[in-house]
């Protein structure tokens, strides 16, 4: 149903992405000319929605299995419909563009529930992910075909359904002379592996563990909600580091783990960053000690999927990448190695994983498939993304 846009170039799409900090949405518009090896990105323009704290405060209690219900969910998953297609008007707007020239909306959502490793249930071996923000409200009020719920796919042939966006870091990276990696450090940290030369099938992606996401949470306990996070480190760096607590913590399997391998909120979030404080506080230790080891913890499980693979550039990106403290540990355990960011490439650190999602939703314009089997572990290579038709 999209195959006259395949003779269309550029194609204009905006990719609509919320990571799992759930801070806001940032909207990517790009254009993009070409396909897979052959595709050429610009990206024209940036715009980011921060969720006012009542949005935030709903998201976070859908995180909370024990204050989650599902008429909350059904509610919240149309409420961040009408608001992702508020955000694309916007950035429409602010673009200086008008509604008739863009082709595509490639929405991410926001992910509620991640659970990759089957389970039995009803006689089935069922994995599962949610991602909420209903596409439909976002064709209907933008008027534009949107393409939306990009994990399920993955999942629906045995892969993790993430990481996703190695895919676009293969498109926007792959260097002729150079191995590089590509790291986004959100609320979980994801490393891409692109050997020079790269085909797609080449490439290697997976979860480190946590990226932002313990150091946010110990943030809110230790400031009583008054702040969200480590502002530039500055925290952590008051502190030391617990060599007992950062090893006792390096004990968790999913460090252990071999990729392709993905985590999340479930793994690594409230309950992992509760039981690590109060470990740090029995060993006696003050809060930026715990903060400080929290953020070695990130630093190392980054430095040890990276020094197994031959890396001579490292891209980071993600919040991550604006805490100083965070980076200067990675530059002291990855000495060899040199590291960039985004903004080297011309990419904004902010409009790097919305971007990501606008470059899927093209490849399904060809009905070319857009998944990564050695990032997710899925069987085969897919199409993913659900087509909702404009107005």
């Amino acid at each position: 149903m999209l195959e006259y846009l395949s003779r269309k170039e550029p194609r204009i799409i905006i990719g609509l992405m919320s990571g799992t900090s759930a801070d806001g949405v940032d909207a990517s518009i790009a254009g993009i000319e070409g396909h897979s090896r052959e595709s050429r990105v610009k990206l024209i323009y940036h715009y980011h929605y921060e969720y006012p704290g009542e949005i935030k405060g709903l998201i976070h209690k859908l995180f909370d299995i024990e204050n989650a219900n599902i008429p909350l969910l059904s509610n919240v998953n149309f409420l961040l419909g009408e608001i992702f297609a508020k955000v694309a008007l916007e950035a429409i707007k602010e673009a200086g563009l008008s509604r008739d020239s863009i082709d595509l909306i490639a929405s991410h959502g926001q992910t509620i529930f991640h659970f990759p490793y089957p389970q039995e249930l009803g006689g089935f071996q069922v994995r599962s992910t949610l991602q909420i923000g209903e596409g439909a409200v976002i064709a209907e009020r933008t008027g534009i075909t949107t393409i939306c719920d990009f994990r399920v796919r993955d999942m629906a042939v045995g892969g993790q359904g993430a990481p996703l966006v190695p895919f676009a870091d293969w498109i926007l990276f792959t260097s002729s002379s150079v191995n590089r990696g590509v790291l986004n450090i959100g609320g979980i940290a994801n490393v891409t592996i692109i050997p020079k030369d790269a085909d797609i099938d080449d490439v290697i992606a997976f979860d480190t563990g946590p990226g932002n996401m313990v150091i946010d949470e110990i943030v809110r306990i230790i400031s009583g909600g008054r702040l969200n996070f480590d502002i530039n480190g500055d925290i952590a760096r008051r502190g030391n580091i617990s060599k007992e607590l950062l090893e006792a913590a390096l004990l968790h399997p999913y460090f252990h783990m071999a990729p392709p391998k993905t985590t999340g909120r479930e793994v690594f979030g409230k309950a992992f960053a509760s039981a690590f404080y109060q470990k740090g506080k029995t060993l006696g230790l003050k809060d930026e000690d715990i903060v400080a080891t929290a953020t070695a913890l990130t630093a190392t499980t980054i430095a040890h999927s990276i020094c197994q693979f031959e890396i001579d550039e490292l891209i980071i990106g993600g919040g991550g990448a604006y805490n100083s403290y965070l980076v200067e540990m990675l530059n002291g355990l990855l000495p060899e190695i040199k590291i960039k960011t985004h903004e080297d490439f011309g990419i904004p650190n902010q409009a790097k994983e919305a971007l990501a999602f606008a470059i899927l939703a093209n490849e399904v314009v060809f009905n070319s498939p857009n998944n990564v089997p050695r990032a997710t572990g899925a069987r085969k290579r897919v199409v993913l993304g659900k087509i909702v038709p404009g107005g």
